[in-house]
């Protein structure tokens, strides 16, 4: 079972429920934390991590034999990503710009076209309280995470329970992370910002096909127009955290709530609950819809 935790904005707490959910599993065998937010991965600042293993993370972008090439600028006529440029006689190439996909070099009709590995990121992996904990760190100025966020979904075990801590939005990178998921745990706050982030969430998972589910951070702070998007869409609400002067101050010392308190630990092992639960039943009712004639 692969669950994914993300939000539609930065700043709801996404990575603080992910970190918590973690620590719920961990007394568990089989589980993997995967921090795909490899833009600015931080869940590694509260679970704390010993690093066992890092290696580089490239693309595969082109290089062009001038000597061979016939000047036909098929290449470029090609590339979706607009990473190759015919200008005159000089064929252009923008490393930044290239998504590896490798059609240029497949399509070239003199074939004067190779590739090389351009480095992208770090993957690192090790172990946190008792789980694997892996996850990803794009270099600085870098603007294609997707490979790096693949890469680090390639170490999914299918034997364990994966919960992956995704980027905040709903743009490529998040789609990278949650795309294949079983259940995505949506954070939202009860604000009019955090309605239209959550609206957007929601439609990308329908389009994904991804059962989601719905927790609410700071849950005294706004008002009831989330709580009644969901009620009119059918989203379950699975856990609403009010605002905690403690969590926050917890939270600003590296300090999960989960280490803290009983009551915390309680919830939050009942929100695994919630998950698993919801996920058992979501998939009994497709299977019941895939059996009808």
């Amino acid at each position: 079972m692969i669950i994914s935790v993300a939000s539609g904005k930065g700043g709801t707490g996404k990575t603080t429920i992910a970190v918590n959910l973690a620590l719920a599993w961990s007394g568990k065998e089989n589980f993997q934390f995967l921090d795909c937010d490899v833009e600015a991965p931080n869940a590694h600042i509260f679970l704390k991590p010993h690093w066992e293993t890092s290696e580089p993370v490239g693309i595969p972008v082109p290089v062009i034999n001038s000597e061979q090439c016939a000047r036909c600028g098929y290449c470029a006529e090609i590339c979706a990503f607009n990473a190759i440029a015919a200008i005159g006689d000089e064929i252009m190439v923008f490393p930044e710009l290239c998504h590896g996909c490798g059609g240029c070099a497949y399509f070239c009709p003199a074939g004067a076209i190779e590739e090389k590995n351009r480095p992208v990121g770090v993957l690192e992996q090790g172990r946190a309280h008792g789980f694997d904990f892996i996850r990803g760190c794009l270099n600085p100025g870098e603007a294609m995470s997707p490979p790096l966020i693949k890469a680090v979904k390639n170490r999914i075990h299918q034997g364990k329970t994966g919960l992956i801590d995704a980027p905040p939005g709903t743009s490529c990178p998040v789609v990278a992370s949650v795309q294949g998921s079983d259940f995505c745990l949506l954070v939202a706050e009860p604000t009019p910002f955090g309605l239209n982030d959550l609206c957007l969430s929601v439609e990308m998972l329908k389009k994904l096909d991804i059962p989601a589910g719905v927790l609410i951070n700071r849950s005294d702070l706004g008002d009831r127009r989330v709580e009644d998007y969901c009620k009119r869409h059918g989203l379950p609400i699975l856990m609403q955290i009010p605002w905690d002067e403690q969590l926050a101050r917890n939270y600003a010392r590296g300090e999960p709530a989960f280490m803290h308190a009983d009551t915390w630990r309680n919830r939050f092992k009942a929100l695994w609950g919630k998950i698993e639960e919801t996920v058992k039943v979501q998939r009994e009712q497709a299977g019941k819809e895939r059996s009808l004639p």
